[in-house]
C-alpha cells in the first residue's frame, strides 16, 4: 500500500471525492461540509491500496496564541481508516507524515480527538492539553469548555499551560 502527501491543490476531483467518501465512512455519516472544509487547504496524507483510498489524515495551517504570543500551528484534520482496515497500522502511517510536516514547518501540532481517536493520538506521544481551550470568536474571546479534554498537542514548546487561544472558524472550532 502507497502512502502519498499531496497538497489540496495537486488532488482531482475524483481523489478528492474519494477521501471525503472514505471520512463519511469513517465517522459513520457524521462528517459534514464544514468538517470537510476544515480538512482542505494543506497537505493530504492518502494511503491507497491499489483499488481506492484506505486512510487519510490532513494538516492544515493555523493560528493560536500559546505563551503570549501567535504561533503557526500545523492542525490535523480528517483523520480517517476504511472500516476493513483498521487496526492495521495504517492511521499510525498517517500520523507518522502529518508528524513529520509538523515537526518541519510548524512550531507545534494540535487536534481535536474523538474518542475513537484519542488512543492512537496518545500512544503516539500527543499529549491531552490540560489547560483552557478558547477562540478569538467575532464578539471577542470565547471559552470552550467542551473542548476542554480532546484536544492534543504535539511538540509544543515551553510556556505557561493555562491557555491555548485558537483562530476562529465555522462549524466545529477546535
Amino acid at each position: 500500500m502507497s502512502l502519498r502527501l499531496v497538497h489540496t491543490s495537486a488532488l482531482t476531483r475524483p481523489e478528492l471525492e474519494a477521501v471525503r467518501a472514505l471520512l463519511l465512512d469513517a465517522f459513520d455519516g457524521d462528517f459534514g461540509d464544514e468538517d470537510w472544509e476544515h480538512s482542505l487547504g494543506g497537505l493530504h496524507a492518502i494511503v491507497d491500496d491499489g483499488e481506492g483510498v484506505v486512510a487519510h489524515g490532513s494538516v492544515v495551517m493555523r493560528r493560536v496564541r500559546h505563551g503570549g504570543r501567535w504561533r503557526r500551528v500545523g492542525y490535523v484534520e480528517g483523520v480517517g481508516v476504511r472500516s476493513d482496515a483498521r487496526r492495521t497500522g495504517l492511521g499510525g502511517r498517517v500520523m507518522g507524515a502529518l508528524e513529520d510536516v509538523i515537526t518541519a514547518a510548524y512550531d507545534f501540532g494540535a487536534l481535536g480527538a474523538s474518542d475513537d481517536g484519542a488512543a492512537l493520538y496518545a500512544a503516539r506521544g500527543w499529549q491531552m492539553w490540560s489547560g483552557r481551550i478558547s477562540a478569538l470568536g467575532p464578539d471577542g474571546v470565547v471559552r470552550l469548555r467542551e473542548e476542554e479534554g480532546c484536544a492534543y498537542v504535539w511538540g509544543l514548546p515551553d510556556g505557561p499551560d493555562d491557555e491555548l487561544l485558537f483562530d476562529w472558524r465555522d462549524g466545529d472550532v477546535l
